[in-house]
Formats: C-alpha cells, sequence, structure tokens
C-alpha cells in the first residue's frame, strides 16, 4: 500500500524546490524532486521577482511527481515575507513583483511615522523596522503609483499568490501576513484602524487563515496539466514560520538560528513582546503555527557569502571559500553584518573593503571576516535575547541550509557559552509538511511533531 504524499514547495531568494514528505515507520521521508532557480531582475526601473516563472515552476515541480509515480494528496507553498502582488477585479496582476531588495522604500518610513509613531507602531504590530516591510513597499506605491492601488481588488503576497495560481482561492495566510508589519499582536488580525490612518484601501486586507488549514483543490486547468488533482493546504507560508515549526526538540528555554540567505535568530513564545526593550534591540514577534510567536532578530546571514560567490564568477565553491577563512584562522577585520550597506550592493566586496576602510584586502581575510563577524553578532543577539527575557538559554538549535557550514557553526559555538546543535538541514520544508500532516491528523500536536522531526533527521551536537 502506498503512503499518503505530502509535498512541500519550499521558495527562496535564489532558488526553489520540491520536497516529498510521507510517514513510514514511524519516521518522515523526504525526497527532492525538482528544483528551480530563482532571484530578482531589474525590470521597469526595479528589482523584480519574475512571478510567472515562479508560478510555473511550481506547476513543473507538481507535473514531475507524478512522471515519478508518487502522487501527493496534499501539497503547501513556503516563500520569503514582505513582497506581495496586487490583482485587479478580473484577478491580473497589477504592476510587477517589486522586490524587497528594491530601493523604492528609501523616505518612506518619514511618510509612515507621519502617520503613526514608531514607538506606537511596535506596540501594535510588535514588528521590528525593517526597511522592506511591507507597511513601507504600500506607502512607495501610494506615494509613487496611487494609481496601482487604486485598481486593486485582491492584496496576496508571494505564497498566497502562487496558491491562487493554482486553486483561484485568495486567501491571506496569517504568519507571512504578520511580516508585513500590519497585523495587530493583540487580535491577530490586519490592523485595519492602522491601515486606515495609513491611507491604504481597507477592503484588500480580509480574514487571515492559519497554517494547516486548507485552500482549496486544483483549478480544473492546473489538474489537466499536472495530470492529478490534490488539496492545497496552508502551511506557515513564511519560511522562516515553517522552519522553526521544525525545530527538533519540545524545550521551551532554547534559542533557535533558521540559518539560511538570512539568519533568524530567536526563540518561541506563546506571548508577544512588544516592551521597550524588545523595541530597542530592534526585536520582531512574527506569528507562528497555532498563534505562537516568533520572538526574533533578522541578521543579514549568508547572504553575504553568497554574494561574494557570485561576484567571483564561479572561481570558487562555498567550500572553496569557507576553507581560506580556516586556514587563516582569524583577522583583524569585522563588520557589523546588518548594515545597510551589506543589503544590496553593486559590489558585495566592495561594500566590505568600504567599511573597513581596507581597498586592498586579500580574499581570505576578507572570508574570515565575514564569518567571524556573523559568530559575533549571533553571540551579541543571544546575550540580547537573554536581557529581554529575563533567562539564559539552555541551547542554540542551528536549523536550514546553513547547518552545512560546520565551520560557521564551530565559531558560533565558541562565542557563546551554551551548547549548540545542527539540524536538520531541510528544516523549511520538513515544517511545510509538518503544518500539512498537523491539519490531517497524521500527528496530534506539535510536541508529537517535534518528537518524529528528531527521530528522523540526524542532529548532531557542535564540539568545540
Amino acid at each position: 500500500m502506498k503512503p499518503t504524499y505530502y509535498l512541500a514547495v519550499d521558495i527562496g531568494a535564489s532558488s526553489g524546490r520540491h520536497i516529498l514528505g510521507w510517514v513510514e515507520d514511524g519516521k518522515i521521508q523526504l525526497e527532492e524532486v525538482y528544483r528551480f532557480p530563482n532571484g530578482i531582475e531589474m525590470k521597469n526601473g526595479h528589482y523584480c521577482w519574475d512571478h510567472v516563472a515562479l508560478a510555473e515552476n511550481v506547476i513543473a515541480g507538481m507535473k514531475k511527481c507524478a512522471e515519478i509515480g508518487k502522487i501527493p494528496s496534499y501539497m503547501g507553498i513556503d516563500t520569503w515575507g514582505v513582497d506581495f502582488l496586487l490583482l485587479d477585479e478580473e484577478g491580473k496582476v497589477i504592476g510587477d513583483a517589486v522586490g524587497y531588495r528594491d530601493a523604492r522604500t528609501e523616505g518612506m518610513d518619514e511618510k509612515v511615522y507621519e502617520r503613526i509613531s514608531h514607538d506606537e507602531l511596535y506596540a501594535r504590530t510588535g514588528i521590528q523596522k525593517q526597511m522592506y516591510n511591507t507597511i513601507y513597499q504600500l506607502m512607495a506605491l501610494k506615494e509613487q503609483a496611487p494609481e496601482q492601488l487604486a485598481k486593486a481588488k485582491t492584496f496576496l503576497m508571494m505564497p498566497d499568490y502562487l496558491g491562487y495560481c493554482l486553486t483561484g482561492v485568495a486567501h491571506q495566510e496569517y504568519t507571512e501576513a504578520t511580516t508585513a508589519q500590519l497585523v495587530n499582536i493583540e487580535t491577530g488580525e490586519w490592523d485595519l484602524e492602522l491601515i486606515e490612518r495609513l491611507g491604504y484601501p481597507k477592503h484588500l486586507f480580509g480574514k487571515l487563515s492559519m497554517p494547516g488549514e486548507t485552500v482549496g483543490n486544483l483549478r480544473p486547468e492546473i489538474a489537466e496539466r499536472v495530470g492529478y488533482d490534490l488539496t492545497v493546504m496552508h502551511p506557515a507560508s513564511h519560511d522562516t514560520g515553517s522552519a522553526v515549526l521544525a525545530v527538533p526538540t519540545n524545550s521551551d528555554n532554547i534559542v533557535y538560528i533558521s540559518s539560511g540567505t538570512w539568519s533568524l535568530m530567536g526563540v518561541e513564545s506563546m506571548k508577544a513582546n512588544s516592551s521597550k526593550e524588545a523595541f530597542d534591540h530592534n526585536f520582531t514577534n512574527e506569528g507562528g503555527f497555532n498563534h505562537r510567536y516568533r520572538f526574533l532578530k533578522n541578521i543579514m546571514g549568508l547572504w553575504i557569502i553568497q554574494s561574494i560567490k557570485k561576484e567571483l564568477g564561479g572561481k570558487y565553491s562555498f567550500n572553496d571559500l569557507c576553507q581560506m577563512a580556516t586556514d587563516l584562522g582569524d583577522t583583524k577585520y569585522r563588520i557589523n553584518v546588518n548594515d545597510n550597506a551589506f543589503l544590496a550592493p553593486k559590489s558585495m566586496m566592495e561594500a566590505i573593503k568600504t567599511y573597513c576602510d581596507a581597498p586592498e584586502m586579500p580574499l581570505d581575510h576578507m572570508m574570515c571576516c565575514v564569518y567571524h563577524s556573523l559568530a559575533d553578532c549571533y553571540a551579541e543577539t543571544i546575550d540580547e535575547i537573554t536581557e529581554v527575557m529575563g533567562k539564559k538559554p539552555d541551547a542554540l538549535h542551528i536549523i536550514g541550509g546553513g547547518t552545512k557550514d560546520d565551520y560557521l557553526s564551530e565559531l558560533t559555538a565558541k562565542a557563546i557559552d551554551i551548547p549548540v546543535y545542527a539540524g536538520p538541514t531541510e528544516a523549511t520544508a520538513i515544517g511545510n509538511l509538518l503544518a500539512q500532516m498537523l491539519g490531517t491528523g497524521v500527528f496530534s500536536s506539535i510536541a508529537e511533531a517535534r518528537e518524529a522531526v528528531f527521530a528522523s533527521f540526524d542532529v548532531k551536537k557542535i564540539n568545540i
């Protein structure tokens, strides 16, 4: 008898993949069936995502499942946060899918603060200030292309849009919505009073759906293209929300790093924290599964290393660059990895040299600088978490693709004085699958699901 297959479509800033999951002998099994590239490109004067190609690749990966004879009964889509599309009365996309690294939001914070103070905004939403947040992107549209907002009937964040392409159902999912900085931390719904004060059309913001709930079945034309029908479900459609669901422990006193292009570092809590201390340290309260909160800080993460590798034109692998840093050991150079200079520079290498005032910085020193600066930032963030939460975490769990980088994990373990564990690598896809499985009764609780993750995947302690 064939198992019930679940499909996680996990899309990040540089690539997407389709991972099938099922339970066999009490353990979660995974199989990657399709992978595709993603990235932002200049279009009409802005950095944009190719939303048409993304939708087509989602469908192509679904077709691949049929080709290998493993047809999923359920699927969920997760992506990065904050970015969105507007649809008109006929369901057609208005404008472009402008990406979060675009400069259109410059100065939009001041426009927002003319209508609500920074302090009150944090108190209402619990979301940290990031200039790419949806709240500032919408203000940019209001200021620069008001005709698009005026024409819009539907507002869909990226995973919601891709679900709409498959089902024709326009849902707005909770965890992704919280990254917009427009969801009220008390009600868990869109803050319509705030939205009205900002002058955004209130009709664009509807009832939020929760992870584990159903979106719908495939449109007939999509089912015909892929060769089968299935039920599309909401995972925690913000990728970090899915990743955190897959943290392989039920301890309530650990800190995690969801390590990838971004490093999302924080704790899981049943209650939001919008205190002055949290505000001063720029922590955010993003939504999680079952109305849990991800109290965390966004750290630039492996984006800096990825950008250096790309800039070098494929001359070096990630392992080559890591080995340079390992062989050197240490360097006098350090950067603030969260400085805006590293968000979207034309040249990451030049940005680092300029920041360090070292125009002739050798590549091995640059790599060593980035690795040590990331580890230092992680250690500082743990200190801040300890200060805000009033207690020191018992352990650090590193999850996601960054767990493949043993050197960074070892540097982090040396920089802090609590145990460090790494794994699972495929945390985001696993968390996506867990939400579907929780929604269909495979697991009865988050605790049971996390026990299955620990039993099913390699979790290693980092020894130093």
